[in-house]
């Protein structure tokens, strides 16, 4: 009795580790660049460390005008603090006075 026996070819052997070799190779590829990934996870930490240090400037910004609304929100308004802004407003000064001009 005669049986066909058909020999496996090269292909055949190669499909499925190709296949396997692919998938890694997507997987991985997604695990390190996608949006989720490990390089997304760096880029993001390190704009959290530079927001991180524009919310301490900015808190500390606020903190100044702060402290200059409650000298002039009281109700009892502080004449030098009056003046200054005043001053600031208008773009005037006396004649006897000596102005230095700050860049805020």
């Amino acid at each position: 009795m005669w049986t066909k026996q058909k020999r496996k070819s090269i292909r055949g052997r190669l499909i499925l580790p190709a296949l396997a070799a692919g998938f890694l190779y997507y997987f991985g590829f997604h695990a390190y660049h996608g949006e989720y990934g490990l390089y997304s996870r760096v880029k993001l930490e390190e704009q959290v460390k530079i927001m991180e240090a524009q919310l301490g400037d900015l808190t500390g910004k606020r903190a100044a005008l702060e402290r200059e609304v409650s000298l002039v929100r009281d109700g009892s308004i502080e004449k030098d603090m009056l003046d200054e802004q005043a001053r600031r407003a208008l773009n005037l000064s006396r004649p006897d006075e000596v102005t230095i001009m700050l860049s805020h």
